[in-house]
């Protein structure tokens, strides 16, 4: 995981809501009609209808997020799920700790 790669995803307003977001996931999205919020993550349309923007920019955002190994993806089916990489977190927390 690279420090400039997180920097980079967080650096932007949105982003950086959508991390809020899928920390307490259950708070800010609709319960799944399949699936497990908790488990399985929150589906790539409930986050673009809260964010309100377009599917291509959503879907550059959650790959910057993942890119930057702060969330992961989960496909079941014709859905992506996407939750909070919260082992990788940790890490980022602990080197920036280390090395700032």
């Amino acid at each position: 995981m690279e420090l400039l790669e997180v920097f980079k995803a967080l650096s932007n307003e949105t982003r950086l809501q959508i991390l809020k977001w899928l920390k307490n996931p259950e708070q800010h999205f609709p319960m799944p009609q399949h699936g497990d919020i908790r488990e399985d993550g929150v589906c790539v349309s409930d986050i673009q209808k809260k964010v309100g923007l377009s599917q291509s920019t959503v879907s550059l955002y959650l790959s910057m997020l993942q890119n930057a190994g702060l969330i992961k993806a989960k496909r079941k089916g014709q859905w992506t799920y996407y939750k909070r990489d919260e082992e990788n977190i940790q890490k980022m927390i602990e080197r920036l700790s280390e090395d700032l």
